[in-house]
């Protein structure tokens, strides 16, 4: 009977449905560790999968990573070896969406501020914690895909917002039915943005490319959002931006470091909001998504072809 290794957490949908078809072993079992060697498929979602890993990995057909981001990937030793790695594009992308809207009024409206202070009984003096309206202001746009798009639907449905959007790879046709600026440089939506929110994968071009002199040329009371990856902005000219008193605040749901340790010097900022990579973490998406990522494994150890393969 195939082997497929459950290497995290996943809803019991798609554990279920790998069980039906193959042995599975899953998280938190010990043997997890013994995946490389004894592995048919592979279901992951944030442990990283090294080169290390996949020089071991003797008779592993087929890897399959819950949502889009494969950074936790090594995508060349995986081509090495001929070992598809696979993905659930377009699954997560509402839930997504949905939270980088939540965490820029969470920010705005100081809504996990108010909440600390009421739950540890401070003092509250309203006019000192104003927040900002969002009704047509404008929402600057990192990236053109799925989750942007939903966002820019959002803001634009629920406050009239206008959107700035960058993205040199999207066609320039793009977003043809959603009312849009489209910029050229990174430079025009940083200088526009009320909110600036990130929808990338994390690639080599795009590590730290919002760096201290990205963050310097936003708005002063301007707000950053990040539900992409961790490492997409450098968090430590953030923290040095941020403390220095430039910037409203930030709503961050991923870390270059995850999870960051409770001493995160951004985790000190009172206009900071921080989530644990949660965007994707709704019950439905949870259960559509692990169902794909088995069903993605299932198809390829019974001979038929990869879908939504990535090398």
């Amino acid at each position: 009977m195939k082997k497929i290794y459950i290497l995290d957490a996943f809803h019991e949908a798609g554990i279920r449905l790998a069980k039906q078809h193959a042995h599975i072993v899953r998280w938190p079992d010990p043997e997890i560790a013994n995946w490389p060697e004894n592995a048919d498929g592979v279901m992951v979602r944030m442990t990283p999968v090294t080169g290390a890993d996949l020089a071991r990995a003797k008779k592993v057909k087929i890897i399959c990573k819950q949502g889009v981001g494969i950074d936790t990937i090594d995508l060349e030793a995986a081509k090495r070896h001929n070992i598809p790695v696979c993905r659930t594009p377009g699954v997560n992308s509402e839930a997504v969406a949905e939270l980088a809207f939540s965490l820029a009024l969470s920010v705005t409206r100081r809504i996990a501020r108010f909440d600390r202070m009421l739950r540890a009984g401070e003092k509250i003096v309203r006019p000192d914690h104003l927040g900002l309206q969002m009704e047509g202001k404008t929402v600057g746009l990192i990236g053109m895909g799925n989750i942007s798009t939903r966002v820019a639907k959002k803001w634009i449905g629920a406050f009239g917002a206008r959107i700035f959007a960058y993205d040199p790879y999207a066609p320039e046709n793009a977003w043809s039915d959603i009312p849009h600026t489209r910029c050229h440089t990174l430079e025009q939506v940083l200088s526009e943005a009320h909110v600036l929110s990130l929808h990338l994968p994390l690639t080599p071009e795009s590590r730290h490319m919002i760096g201290r002199d990205q963050l310097k040329a936003m708005k002063a009371d301007a707000v950053i959002v990040n539900t992409s990856r961790g490492g997409i902005i450098d968090e430590k000219a953030l923290f040095e931006v941020m403390h220095g008193g430039h910037l409203y605040g930030a709503g961050l749901d991923v870390f270059e470091q995850e999870p960051p340790s409770p001493d995160y010097p951004l985790l000190s900022l009172p206009n900071v909001v921080a989530t644990p990579h949660a965007a994707g973490g709704t019950h439905e998406t949870q259960e559509r998504s692990s169902l794909q990522v088995a069903q993605q494994v299932i198809d390829v150890l019974n001979g038929q072809p990869p879908s939504n393969q990535v090398n």
